[in-house]
């Protein structure tokens, strides 16, 4: 069997994010970069997966050369190797110039899962798996906290409000999986060292036959028009209780039509 994963280095989760103001968009460079945190339960996943069926993992990751780092922390972790989409040309792309290039890097390669984390830490949008399982015309199996695989069919569990739901498919197919379907695994020294040999493929826009234009600020669907901070936090409201605290606080609720 062989599985994709696909993953994104995202700016750090507890850092500071600020737009940049000339592009719009979101400023990487000022903070450190990050394997998203949900895209590790999605490598796990494919690990776990493909040891119960003698498969191959290939990490596939769409970012600039700085996001090698996140690719390499994939392969440490047990990925067989990996296939980054790296071209100046992708910078500011929208979720659908994202789903494209993702989609031609996957296309032809005889994958049976393509794997994803549910969203992105930077975006929370969650539309990329099933943006490029319709582009590859393939099943879509998303938001599974429970993967099981026989043979060619996959049978997912979705988690709802009344319990959960199963939805099967055959491959190939894309699967999108939350942060409670595993522990994931941290690299070992050996999975370290290893992944420094692990063979790694580099391909650019001209690669994939996507021209510069479907993708990137220009050719994205959506844009930023206007930001501004956000207004600093106003104090907060003082009770001191001298007998009367209740009545105070009934009040100031009234007051703010809580009540």
């Amino acid at each position: 069997m062989k599985i994709a994963v696909c993953v994104k280095q995202v700016p750090d989760t507890w850092a500071e994010k600020k737009l940049d103001a000339g592009t719009k968009t979101l400023d990487r460079e000022s903070v450190d970069g990050v394997m998203n945190e949900l895209d590790e339960y999605a490598v796990e996943e494919a690990l776990q997966i493909a040891e119960a069926n003698s498969g191959e993992v290939v990490v596939v990751s769409m970012g600039p050369e700085k996001a090698t780092e996140t690719v390499r922390k994939a392969l440490s972790m047990g990925a067989d190797s990996a296939i980054h989409v790296q071209d100046a040309g992708l910078a500011g792309s929208d979720a659908l110039g994202t789903s494209l290039a993702l989609a031609k890097a996957l296309e032809g390669k005889g994958f049976d899962l393509i794997i994803f984390g549910s969203e992105s830490t930077d975006a929370r949008m969650s539309v990329i798996p099933a943006m490029v399982a319709e582009r590859l015309g393939v099943a879509q199996l998303t938001f599974a906290n429970n993967v099981e695989v026989a043979g060619s069919e996959v049978k997912i569990k979705r988690q709802t409000e009344y319990g959960y739901d199963e939805v099967t498919g055959s491959t190939p197919a894309v699967v999108s999986v939350v942060e409670k379907i595993n522990e994931p695994r941290y690299p070992s020294f050996k999975g370290i060292m290893a992944a420094k040999k692990k063979p790694v493929e580099t391909v650019a826009l001209a690669d994939l036959g996507v021209d510069a234009g479907q993708v990137g600020l220009g050719g994205s669907w959506s844009a930023v028009v206007e930001f501004a901070d956000a207004p600093p936090r106003a104090a907060g409201t003082v009770v001191t209780d001298e007998g009367d605290g209740g009545v105070k606080i009934a009040d100031y609720l009234s007051t703010q039509k809580f009540i």
